[in-house]
Parts: C-alpha cells; structure tokens; sequence
C-alpha cells in the first residue's frame, strides 16, 4: 500500500489507516483478525481513543501491540481538557496500549470556541501534552475537528500541532466548506500532516464507497481513517486506495452535479441564485441549514431503513446551536421571501429554492431542543 510522509514529521503513513472505533462491535478474536489483516496488506496507522468502549478498543489494539508494535505508527486520543485530566487518560491509554510512548497523541474533538480556551489555559491540557512530550511519552502532537472549521483555523494558531484530522467528503463539503477552502490549505501552509476522517459521511455515502474515497484522496491528504468490522469492508477500503486514480477538476464538478445523495436539494454554495430582490443571502441561510442538520431533512418520505438512517445522522455532529445562533444574528431571513420566484431559474441543480427557504426557516429559528 503506498504510503505518504505525515507533513514534516518523519513518519510515513498508509493511504488507508485504519480506525478503532468500530473494533468495539467485534468480539477480540474478530477484531485481532482484522487488525492484523490490516497490518498484513500493508497498513501501517493504527488510531484509537480512550473514549472508544471506555478503552475496549485500545485493549484489543494493545494485545496487537505487544507483537507487532514495530510495524505501525500508533495513535491514541483523549477530549480531556485539563492538565491532570489529559494526564491520567494518558496513563490509562500506555498502559491499555501495553506501550511506553505513542507516535502521535491527539488532543480529540475541539469543536467549539471554549474548549480552546480551556486547553490553553494555566493547568490546561497543553500543559499536560508537553510534560508527556518532554518524559517521552508522545512523539507528535495532534487535534482533530468535528463540526466547526472556524474552531480548527484558530486552533492552528493556538499551538504548534504536527497534524490534524478533519472530516473531508463530498457530501459535508457543502455543508462545512471550510474544511476544505480554509483549514487544509493553511495546514499545508504550516507544512502539517492531514489525516481525512468521515470520508463515507458517518455511513450516508455507503452506496458510493469507492467514489468518496477517491474524492477524499484527490484533496491530496496523507491518509483516510477509515474503521472496518468485516473482512469485506476491508478488503474493499485497500482495493479502493491501491487503485486510486485522481479526479480532474471536471470529474470533481460531474459528481458533484450528479451525486445522488446531494440531489437537487443540497445547496452546491454556487450564488447562481443571487442577487436576491429582497436582500436574502440564499447560500447563507443553506450553509447555515447544512450546519444545523446536514440538510439531511428535505421533506422526501422515504422508506424505512433511509428514513433511520437519515434521523440518525443529521444531528451527529451536535452544532444545532451554534448554526441557530447565526441564524439569529442574520438579517433578512428567510421569512421575508415573498416567493417572487426569480431565483429558481438559476439555479443549475434544479434546487426548489422557495421551498427550501421556508424548511430551513422552520429549522433554525424553532426554539425547542433537536437533541
């Protein structure tokens, strides 16, 4: 399996690392099995977390570990935010890893404002990322970002992180664009290593597996995360990076025209539609629908397992209330539409604009809870 140099750090990575979230569905010897496929086929980045079963899945990676350590870069987070909590996850996470230092230590899920301010603070978890440093006991230091690109920029400037690991695919590049138009370039910028995660949308882009992941690589990362809880889930993710070809510029602009799951309902962030006579910025009120609840509720009635699907994942990334905030601070709204029509016959993706308007309204200024 090809593997990339991880920024300007000196280690090298598979395109394909494999994730250990999903090793907490799998009875031990199910999940060695995979793991060690994994590492048999040329893997090499095995990632895990203290969080992932209350540490199930650093166990069943560290009885790996104790055999084959040599043959892959370890990393492990914690959400920790203090210096004595970020310690003692730590502690707990070398010792269920049966290792003495791990090759990269991420300072997990920083998706809110706060929690920046928090880690910086006096006996905050950077305090405790550098004493481990300095005992030995992390090589490289990483953060990684959920739902907030604005949150990720200013945690570029807050620390010298080696890397990052950010969602990337081409179903949330249109709801948090940000990833992909600010945060990956300034990394490259600071000569840092991209890790990819949610490359299949937590599961929404199951049906286009192989063209996610070639979108997601032709971002030019250095490696997707990716779980696995079959042979054949597997199997299929390493055939898929071992026989990437980049898309062109025009393929990226095909699928994103055709893709199903966007449709004609998730806005493309075009500004075809404008200007508005009314002064609504259209492509605003979208991203900020997008960022309430994925614009995964359209109104379509679909059959079941979609439907279940669809309920799952729109509030997975918990940003109901900041996306209701701007909202708020956002003038006109979508309300003032008076359906004078002359923005539909704009739009190149056939997006039943007026519509969409009065939904994504009803969205974000409905005070109840969506939790």
């Amino acid at each position: 399996m090809e593997k990339r140099k991880l920024g300007s750090t000196d280690l090298s990575v598979s395109l394909l690392g494999l994730g250990g979230f999903h090793l907490v569905e799998l009875p031990e010897r199910e999940a060695l099995r995979i793991i060690n496929l994994y590492l048999d086929q040329g893997g090499n980045y095995l990632e895990t977390a203290e969080s992932y079963g209350s540490g199930n899945s650093e166990e069943k990676i560290g009885k790996v570990a104790k055999v084959r350590r040599n043959d892959f870069v370890l990393a492990t987070k914690s959400t920790q935010r203090s210096k004595e909590g970020i310690t003692k996850a730590l502690e707990g996470s070398l010792r269920r890893l049966h290792t003495s230092e791990v090759d990269i230590f991420f300072v997990h899920g920083l998706n809110r404002f706060e929690e920046l301010d928090a880690i910086a603070s006096p006996q905050g978890a950077l305090e405790g990322v550098e004493k481990a440093k300095k005992e030995g006991k992390i090589r490289f230091v990483a953060f990684s970002n959920h739902v907030t690109p604005d949150v990720a920029l200013n945690a570029l400037s807050l620390y010298p992180f080696d890397l990052l690991m950010v969602p990337l695919n081409y179903f949330d590049r249109f709801n948090f664009p940000g990833w992909e138009e600010e945060v990956l370039p300034r990394a490259r910028e600071k000569r840092m290593g991209v890790l990819a995660m949610k490359v299949l949308a937590d599961g929404f882009l199951w049906e286009s597996e192989r063209k996610a992941i070639r979108y997601t690589l032709s971002l030019g990362v250095d490696s997707l995360v990716m779980g696995a809880n079959t042979e054949e889930y597997l199997n299929r993710d390493i055939e898929a990076v071992e026989n990437f070809v980049p898309f062109t510029p025009e393929e990226i602009e095909k699928l994103w025209e055709e893709a199903p799951e966007l449709g004609n309902y998730v806005c493309r962030q075009c500004d075809k539609c404008l200007p508005c006579p009314l002064g609504i910025d259209i492509p605003r009120i979208f991203l900020l629908e997008g960022q309430y609840d994925r614009q995964m509720q359209d109104g379509i009635i679909r059959d079941p397992a979609q439907y279940a699907l669809r309920e799952r994942l729109r509030f997975w990334l918990g940003n109901q209330d900041y996306a209701r905030k701007a909202y708020q601070e956002l003038n006109p709204k979508a309300s003032v539409c008076n359906e004078c029509g002359e923005c539909e016959p704009r739009c190149p993706y056939k997006i039943p604009i007026i519509y969409k308007l009065n939904l994504a309204h009803e969205k974000l200024a409905d005070a109840r809870s969506s939790d």
